[in-house]
């Protein structure tokens, strides 16, 4: 059964302005005390069109620092998904949350069992070798949207824009 969350975003689906992003999810997440966290996802090709494609069932981010999304995404959470420097393009549910401590039997563990999931391809898990920690979600939900403009200037990939685990507001 599709999520909330899911149903609203529908409603982008036929409405490419970019106001109706705000207007649409500010009484499904609650100004004051929002029923799921909604993050963006900062997602570069050729990723992003394995989620949006159905190809790619679990999205991840390393870090050196235990920076968001670590131990901030949870089951339930909305993930806006964006095009690095270009708008938002789509979105999915995370039906699961994993987030890993990385020591060299949890690497052999993700390399073992996520591969394939992730779409790891050529250096993917190379250009991760520094970092320290890891979360893995499991994608549900996918949603492909017309283009909508959100302002981001900084080069952060990922972004809370509401917590519902820390009382946080909508943007």
């Amino acid at each position: 059964m599709p999520t909330t969350a899911f149903r609203v975003l529908q409603h982008l689906q036929s409405d490419a302005n970019p106001a109706v992003l705000r207007e649409l999810l500010a009484p499904f997440v609650g100004l004051e005390s929002p029923r799921v966290s909604l993050h963006l996802a900062v997602v570069q090709e050729p990723y992003l069109g394995f989620i949006l494609g159905g190809m790619k069932s679990v999205e991840s981010r390393f870090s050196v620092q235990p920076v968001p999304p670590y131990r901030r995404v949870h089951a339930g959470d909305l993930i806006l998904l964006k095009h690095p420097g270009g708008p938002v393009v789509g979105s999915f549910t995370v039906s699961s949350a994993w987030h890993y401590r990385l020591d060299p039997s949890t690497w052999q563990d993700l390399r073992v069992n996520f591969t394939a999931s992730l779409c790891a391809q050529d250096g993917f898990w190379e250009a991760r070798a520094q970092a320290r920690f890891a979360t893995l979600m499991l994608i549900s939900d996918v949603l492909p949207l017309p283009p909508v403009d959100v302002p981001k200037h900084d080069r952060r990939g990922w972004v809370i824009l509401s917590d519902r685990h820390r009382g946080g507001r909508l943007f």
